[in-house]
């Protein structure tokens, strides 16, 4: 009977350690959810302001050596 016992003493820890492992994983997939969804924002925004100093490069005067010359 002590080996019946000890089985399901075992039995029941292994089920404890499941369902904790089942709760860690779920924190971290939420954990990676939230970072994905940071990492495409920061992506996003990047974008965005590579965009912006295109345009102010395109807005900037060409270097054709008369920068400076007066009349």
């Amino acid at each position: 009977m002590s080996k019946l016992q000890d089985l399901a003493e075992r039995v029941e820890r292994l089920l404890l350690r499941h369902e904790e492992l089942k709760r860690t994983n779920e924190l971290l997939e939420q954990q990676v959810a939230a970072l994905a969804s940071e990492r495409d924002s920061l992506r996003s925004r990047l974008s965005a302001a590579r965009a912006r100093i295109d345009v102010l490069l395109e807005r900037l005067p060409t270097g054709n050596g008369n920068a400076g010359a007066g009349p």
